[in-house]
């Protein structure tokens, strides 16, 4: 018998409105979202499989991407639960699934690694030839600038190249020192005498390692070892070399994960590198696991991006033009970048593609404003010229041509004079004009001192400095909202492809962002 005192209490429904665009506001972002993704053809980057026999149908995937776009448009990098909790309160997202049920977090983390990871980047230049079409986006200038993200990597996690190098070379030593023991062991009585080198290949201590079995009819693996137990002069011998065998596979593979242009990374991102950034949330001062982020802003937008494990911006800039070029069919003429960028092979690449020059090079504030610095006669290139092309000191003294040498690390097979002066030893200037001991030895490089001629009157002229104040304010401006405004500081996927994947969808929702705040309000039908 039931209670009659007993309440029951009917649950309350809750009715949305039919036309939930009533609800949104005319100025919302989501209108100029809407409007640039229905001009791209998302169905070609998700084809949809037929052929499955288990499980449930796949998520749509056309919504999937526009929600994730959407949270990236709206405050920049975004955690997938947030995404989820927004799909499942936010009006607009419920517009944009258009009737389909939330997703997961799960289901958005998939859809990101395995359809969306090879496609991000046509996507983005789909979005960008729209906006780029409708702005009229000047590509012929584009103001570049770089900055370190830290990686999501553990704190003491480095590995030193040139510490394992070092280490590798101490072991050789003892490997030799072991040789010899073993050659005196009793194996020259049968014959056999191991060679002693200077450095070893694995592959030849491993067969060493076999052959000393073999000749001392050892059993390592029956061997007892432990407290207690002594072990035989010969096991002792082989054991020893096979621990180095050891230490050497594990630095050669440091080694190789390095690679020629880098000089530590971190056990648990092996991607990073270590590097110096400006804002240490660790402060003390340490290297912290990075990456280069490098980014191309033409008209305010996200033209270019790349991701890079050099710790300076020099080398950064090939690849990135090779980059743009590869997205709209040409170079740019006016790329503006700060001393960062000015070096040699930085401008003969611009010379050798026909980029105009307006990177600044490291000496272009002292040269610029300097006026004792610039003027200085005991500069190599402010000395006379002597009718034959030789060089003249302020003492009138002569300065003969040694011969030329190669640039250290230039890629184009240049090559600068050395010259040095006749006789320094009565010259009343030397204590001002050297210190070497003996004469002076200068070297010129004529070809880098052009280069800096023309950078210096590119950029002071008054279409160089307009240009250097706009790079402030449109690159200087990019990063700012992306890691102020938009809170990315950090890297939250590890290796160089996922990093490559948030920056995708950074500069995308970035973009899109711009493109709302730039266009006029909007309303676009459903």
């Amino acid at each position: 018998m039931k209670n009659q005192s007993q309440e029951y209490y009917t649950p309350i429904q809750l009715k949305m409105p039919v036309e939930m665009e009533r609800m949104i506001e005319v100025d919302d972002p989501v209108y100029s979202f809407n409007e640039v993704l229905c001009h791209i053809d998302l169905k070609k980057y998700f084809v949809e499989e037929k052929d499955y026999k288990t499980g449930r149908p796949r998520y749509d995937g056309e919504k999937l991407l526009k929600v994730i776009l959407f949270a990236f448009m709206e405050e920049g990098y975004q955690a997938l639960r947030k995404i989820q909790k927004l799909c499942k309160t936010d009006i607009r997202f419920l517009w944009l699934l258009d009737g389909e049920k939330a997703p997961s977090h799960m289901t958005i983390c998939n859809f990101i690694n395995h359809q969306l990871k090879g496609k991000i980047e046509e996507l983005f230049l789909e979005i960008n030839r729209y906006i780029f079409e409708k702005e009229s986006v000047d590509l012929r200038h584009i103001y570049i600038d770089g900055t370190k993200i830290t990686a999501n990597a553990n704190r003491y996690s480095w590995v030193w190249k040139k510490s394992c190098e070092t280490n590798r070379k101490k072991v050789f030593s003892k490997v030799s020192e072991l040789l010899e023991e073993m050659n005196c062991s009793g194996i020259e009585l049968q014959g056999v005498k191991f060679g002693i080198r200077e450095e070893y290949a694995i592959e030849y201590l491993e067969d060493i390692l076999s052959q000393y079995k073999k000749l001392m009819s050892l059993k390592p693996e029956k061997a007892v070892r432990g407290r207690g137990h002594r072990k035989s002069i010969a096991l002792r011998l082989y054991d020893q070399l096979a621990e180095y065998i050891e230490r050497l596979k594990k630095y050669a593979e440091h080694i190789e994960i390095c690679g020629e242009k880098r000089n530590s990374y971190s056990k648990t991102d092996k991607d990073a590198t270590f590097m110096r950034v400006k804002r240490d949330y660790m402060c003390n001062d340490q290297l912290l696991p990075a990456y280069n982020l490098q980014l191309g802003i033409c008209d305010e937008y996200i033209a270019v991006y790349d991701v890079k494990q050099y710790a300076t911006d020099v080398d950064c800039f090939p690849p990135l033009m090779e980059r743009f070029c590869q997205h709209y069919g040409h170079y740019p003429e006016y790329p503006i970048g700060d001393a960062g960028y000015g070096s040699y092979n930085n401008y003969l690449f611009c010379e050798e593609h026909e980029i105009k020059k307006y990177m600044k090079f490291p000496m272009y504030q002292k040269e610029n404003t300097d006026k004792e610095y610039r003027e200085n006669p005991f500069r190599a290139v402010n000395f006379g010229v002597a009718e034959d092309g030789g060089l003249i000191c302020p003492n009138n003294k002569k300065f003969l041509f040694l011969r030329d040498i190669p640039v250290k690390g230039n890629r184009y097979g240049r090559t600068e004079e050395l010259y040095q002066c006749e006789d320094c030893s009565d010259c009343p200037y030397k204590d001002t004009c050297t210190k070497a001991k003996g004469n002076r030895t200068i070297r010129l490089n004529r070809e880098l001192t052009r280069f800096h001629q023309e950078v210096l009157s590119n950029l002071n002229c008054i279409h160089g400095a307009l240009l250097r104040m706009n790079r402030s304010i449109q690159a200087e401006g990019a990063f700012g909202g992306i890691k102020w405004n938009r809170s990315y500081t950090r890297a939250r996927r590890r290796g160089l492809d996922g990093l490559l994947l948030e920056t995708a969808l950074i500069s995308c929702g970035f973009n899109l962002h711009k493109f709302h705040l730039k266009s006029p309000t909007k309303l676009i039908a459903a």
